[in-house]
């Protein structure tokens, strides 16, 4: 692991910078009966020189707040090295940052999650994926794509807007739209029992309250592979799971011949379109 973070650090840090890190801790490593946890404050025997945010929690289910968390942020190659060397295999973020007075910023991000149900793929996400595409490039949105790490894969696209809900309306609409017009393909309904041969648009993570695995980041499975970008080529094309599952050593191959995939990101901003 921490040879892993060491080496992606270069791309990996400005997916963090400024953003409060949520961790999935995974100390006695990955597998079937292993501890795993979440973790938001920072834990006892922290070092001083790690950089934190004291917020607010915004509860993201009962919209009640629930005191303060003292968050931890990854913005040099130290901090990374020592949340790996306390097995934070997982690093999710918000899709907004903090302000220099320790608040939150509005949402610099869009997100859509999306989640194979039993019986299909992320192949079936690539083709999800296009259709989204199509629909935020008619927005004036630029959207990147990057695996999960896991079964499925998200969509990021860069915005400006300053309400903090209209993400998340804005993503519902076009997630709805999408499950009315391929109601066998797509649902965006949260209830398990409605994503069976479907792919569920995860249009909630763009809650200011939620967080999402961060690019390059590990994930804690049976095979701890990293969500990874990808090019769209690559989305098009995918015709079986294994074109788009990617160990930690291809990764860093990856990044040596295409650099960050999402490194342009942050300069395609476009301001949130109203639907």
């Amino acid at each position: 692991m921490i040879n892993y973070y060491s080496r992606v650090a270069e791309v990996l840090l400005p997916h963090l910078a400024g953003r409060p890190v949520t961790f999935i801790r995974c100390p006695d490593g990955v597998g079937e009966g292993k501890q795993q946890f979440f973790e938001k404050n920072v834990p006892n025997g922290a070092p001083d020189w790690l950089p934190t945010v004291a917020l607010p929690s915004a509860g993201s289910r009962s919209g009640r707040g629930e005191g303060i968390i003292t968050y931890a942020l990854l913005e040099e190659l130290p901090a990374l090295v020592w949340a790996a060397n306390m097995a934070a295999l997982e690093l999710h973020v918000p899709q907004w940052r903090i302000d220099p007075a320790g608040g939150r910023r509005p949402p610099d991000r869009l997100v859509f999650d999306l989640d194979p149900g039993a019986g299909t793929s992320i192949v079936d996400c690539c083709w999800v994926a296009e259709r989204l595409r199509d629909l935020l490039d008619a927005d004036g949105l630029i959207p990147y794509a990057k695996t999960s790490g896991s079964k499925g894969m998200q969509l990021y696209a860069a915005i400006t807007t300053d309400d903090p809900a209209a993400p998340s309306a804005y993503a519902k609409k076009l997630a709805q739209q999408l499950a009315w017009d391929t109601p066998d393909k797509v649902t965006a309904v949260m209830a398990k029992n409605q994503r069976t041969g479907r792919v569920f648009i995860d249009w909630s993570q763009n809650n200011p309250a939620k967080t999402t695995i961060a690019p390059y980041s590990l994930r804690g499975r049976d095979q701890p592979n990293p969500s990874t970008p990808v090019t769209w080529a690559e989305v098009v094309g995918c015709s079986h799971v294994t074109q788009l599952a990617f160990t930690a050593d291809e990764v860093l191959d990856r990044i040596q011949q295409h650099g960050d995939l999402l490194g342009s990101l942050d300069d395609s901003r476009a301001s949130l379109p109203e639907r």
